[in-house]
């Protein structure tokens, strides 16, 4: 019974991907749990570039069948733009799976969306602005079209219906903007039942008789840790659960049948939007990190916020998640300097702290407590074992594991799906 949960441990763009396509080969399923086409991951296969907003990443692995589960919201337009790219570039996507209980990304969340968040001004949270926030909400609010809810036009039109009875009045009394017709919703979504109807399956049933037939079955989390409703920098965070928890609400697998739980790292901290961030760097190593490591957002088209690793966040993503192992990428970016700071506590009005701390207003003004290690200048982009990177480089990654609590088990050393180093391995 082999269920493994992948997910970032810092604010997302750790590398999921490349983590989750290197083991995709040897895994019979690749779920995703939560989030919506707000996430992003970019896998590098031989010459060729994929950049997947919603689809699993083991969709580019032939013999996985890839899962997108009941916890996770679909627009169905994002989703065919998708499917359509990869058919045309020679990717089978015919084994795809989605739960007839994943929530509709409507026209009228994508709406409200963008017009909320313009409304916030500077208050702004930084979303993506796809209607991901807004459909978690009708979720909660019981107002939330499924996917299933496309095969029966009565009970559709009913629930757009009670949808928008009062997001209308919201819409044209505090937004000033057109109201939205429900025959037009209903139309809309009615014309992407066809197309899904192969695709739409019990997928709860469908993992825990995989499970118990020992199939290995990997569930790939979106965005971050540190952007986790519940654990993450609230508000600056997304509308579901990226934590390990979330891979049993989001695929209907019960916590037991968890046998490990991977952490993703970057080598240096990166964040998307707005909030706290203790490491980031406003400088020329800032603007070098986010040139050499290539960080813009693949999803939102931003340049990502950058800094030094930052061992408080990455303690804390080992607590909550239960993590059993690291995969620490990217390590190929921070060639080059002389010395590479970490911070390993922060300063918070005057005191040292070695813990994230719970409160919003604490974390805002904590100041980062640097340890300088040594850095290097080889080439590490050809090393195959762990004895082939330079002492410096051994030493950073030493260091880094000591200081977040869990063993690290491979690093990436460079973009490609053979630039990766295996310490221990996942399966």
């Amino acid at each position: 019974m082999p269920a493994l949960v992948l997910l970032g441990a810092q604010w997302g763009d750790e590398g999921k991907g490349k983590a989750t396509d290197l083991l995709g080969g040897s895994v019979d399923y690749v779920v995703r749990y939560q989030g919506g086409n707000n996430a992003g991951h970019t896998v590098v296969v031989g010459d060729q570039k994929y950049a997947l907003h919603l689809l699993p990443s083991g969709i580019l692995s032939p013999g996985c069948t890839p899962v997108i589960g009941n916890g996770v919201v679909v627009d169905p337009s994002v989703l065919f733009s998708e499917l359509n790219g990869l058919n045309e570039r020679g990717v089978d996507t015919s084994k795809l799976l989605i739960s007839g209980n994943a929530h509709i990304i409507t026209p009228y969340n994508v709406t409200v969306d963008k017009v909320t968040e313009r409304f916030l001004g500077k208050r702004k949270i930084g979303t993506t602005g796809r209607g991901i926030g807004p459909t978690y909400a009708d979720k909660i609010n019981r107002v939330g079209i499924r996917v299933q809810d496309l095969y029966d036009e009565s009970i559709l039109t009913q629930k757009v219906e009670a949808a928008l009875d009062v997001k209308n009045q919201v819409l044209t009394k505090l937004y000033n903007r057109r109201a939205i017709a429900v025959d037009q919703v209903v139309e809309e979504l009615l014309g992407y039942a066809d197309r899904l109807a192969p695709y739409v399956a019990d997928t709860v049933l469908v993992l825990n008789q995989a499970l118990e037939n020992d199939k290995v079955v990997l569930f790939e989390g979106g965005q971050g840790t540190l952007l986790d409703i519940d654990h993450g920098t609230y508000p600056f965070v997304t509308s579901s659960n990226p934590t390990a928890g979330g891979a049993c609400t989001g695929a209907g697998v019960g916590p037991t049948k968890i046998s490990r739980v991977i952490g993703i790292l970057k080598a240096y901290t990166t964040r998307v939007g707005s909030g706290p961030f203790p490491t980031e760097l406003f400088d020329a190593d800032g603007e070098a990190l986010r040139r050499i490591g290539g960080e813009r957002g693949v999803t939102t088209g931003r340049d990502r916020r950058c800094g030094w690793f930052d061992a408080v966040i990455a303690r804390y993503a080992t607590r909550v998640n239960g993590l059993t192992d690291f995969f620490l990428t990217k390590l190929d970016v921070l060639t080059g300097w002389e010395q590479i700071p970490v911070c390993v506590a922060y300063e918070i009005d005057g005191k040292r702290v070695e813990e994230l701390p719970y409160s919003q207003s604490d974390f805002h003004h904590a100041k980062p407590i640097y340890e300088t290690l040594p850095g290097w200048s080889e080439d590490i982009t050809k090393a195959k074992s762990f004895s082939d990177l330079p002492k410096n480089a051994q030493d950073y990654v030493k260091a880094l594991e000591e200081m977040s609590g869990a063993p690290i088990s491979a690093i990436g050393v460079g973009p490609g799906r053979d630039e990766t180093i295996e310490i221990n391995s996942f399966l």
